[in-house]
């Protein structure tokens, strides 16, 4: 058999292989190199940033930009990120002609700007700079209570401010700053007591056994006209178990629940006519083994004046309620209200009192005469305001609907 081609099929393979080759070239050919291959070039002649020269620190108070130089090309992206690894917000020109940062610059802080630039032709160019903000003159430094230890289940977090914050705006940012975090998980909002102290306390009582903790993020931060954050530590608690005193000042006992179940009932009194005891949720603020108790600290002199020495004192109040041994009383626990305002009851059943409650455990009074417990300002009243009247007092929740978050309120959503 003859196994050598035609010459006709040689040929046309040929001209096939030939045909492909000039196909190939064709669609090979280029001009010059692509405009995105490569790496990028210096973009310094096409971009200028509002930095100061020479080393010298930018003012924070004043928004951070970068311009085009030349018409020829256009900015297409920019990032800019703190040492903390924080990105500062901005806007791009639609044009491309400029950003600027819509967020505020940090005192005290440096930032690496990352710019890319494109041509006419579709060259792309890039540019990068560091820069350091002036530290500011003001800083808003904090005081966390309480700083460390177990406390009940009603106890709230307390933040006390080195200057005053009177303005929503201020406000939203501190709350913004702060995060509280909750082994469970919780809801809960801070509520602005006044213009430099803000308390934080959840939906419900915080859950036996949790651990929280309070990080403040607020360093460097601007949070009004000159105004920043300063250093200031954080504060870690445990949650112990759930102790609550409902006091009846009606039926002159007290009954103990520790996580839901009772305890004990205690036979007591309360405070007479004239000196009734408040109502209200109460929480323990300290304890104090002996105390002297004279009428004429709080006001009360003549025929009610009194200087008692005073053992095992549970304090509820900072204008001096407390939870105390009253034996020279005895015969009116569970009968009558006979004191000037405290719950008495015998030496053994307030020592029992005294070495189970702690700090931020719950002294509730019911079915008194007396007015109500003050939200603020005499203790920690704080659980006397329902939820809705407690996120009024927030900036950033207050007129959000309870179950959603402030960013919410911000997202389009159809009328019903």
């Amino acid at each position: 058999m003859n196994r050598k081609p035609h010459l006709s099929a040689v040929l046309r393979c040929t001209v096939l292989v030939l045909s492909l080759g000039a196909f190939i070239t064709a669609c090979g050919e280029k001009e010059g190199p692509h405009p995105l291959a490569g790496k990028p070039f210096d973009a310094a002649g096409q971009v200028v940033f509002n930095t100061p020269r020479n080393g010298a620190k930018a003012d924070p108070d004043k928004p951070f930009e970068v311009t085009a130089k030349v018409e020829e090309a256009r900015i297409t992206d920019v990032t800019v990120v703190d040492h903390a690894g924080h990105h500062l917000a901005g806007e791009l020109a639609a044009d491309g002609s400029r950003w600027r940062s819509t967020a505020a610059l940090s005192a005290g802080a440096r930032y690496t700007a990352r710019v890319t630039t494109e041509s006419k032709e579709g060259t792309v160019g890039a540019r990068r700079v560091t820069f350091a903000t002036s530290p500011a003159k003001r800083l808003l430094k904090m005081a966390f209570l309480p700083e460390e230890g177990t406390f009940g289940v009603g106890q709230p977090l307390v933040v006390e401010l080195s200057h005053p914050v009177p303005d929503r705006a201020g406000r939203a940012v501190v709350e913004r700053a702060l995060k509280v975090q909750s082994t469970p998980s919780v809801e809960g909002a801070w509520h602005w007591l006044n213009d430099d102290a803000l308390h934080y306390r959840p939906k419900e009582y915080w859950p036996a056994g949790a651990k929280v903790k309070i990080v403040n993020n607020l360093k460097g931060v601007k949070i009004s006209n000159q105004l920043y954050g300063g250093t200031s530590k954080g504060a870690s608690i445990t949650i112990g178990d759930r102790m609550e005193a409902i006091t009846d000042a009606s039926s002159h006992w007290m009954t103990v629940f520790r996580n839901g179940e009772e305890l004990t009932s205690i036979p007591i009194t309360t405070g007479k006519p004239g000196f009734a005891t408040r109502n209200g949720i109460k929480v323990v603020l300290g304890k104090e083994y002996f105390v002297r108790m004279r009428g004429s600290s709080v006001g009360i002199g003549g025929s009610e004046a009194y200087n008692l020495p005073v053992y095992y004192a549970t304090r509820v109040t900072w204008s001096g309620e407390y939870v105390h041994a009253a034996p020279w009383s005895i015969d009116s626990h569970g009968y009558a209200n006979v004191s000037h305002g405290c719950t008495g009851m015998s030496t053994s059943n307030a020592a029992w009192f005294y070495e189970t409650f702690k700090e931020g455990d719950i002294v509730q009074v019911v079915n008194s005469i007396g007015d109500d417990m003050d939200p603020f300002g005499n203790g920690y009243g704080d659980w006397n305001l329902d939820w809705d009247e407690w996120r009024e007092g927030s900036a950033l929740v207050s007129g959000v609907r309870d179950g959603s978050s402030p960013s919410d309120a911000a997202r389009l959503r159809p009328r019903l």
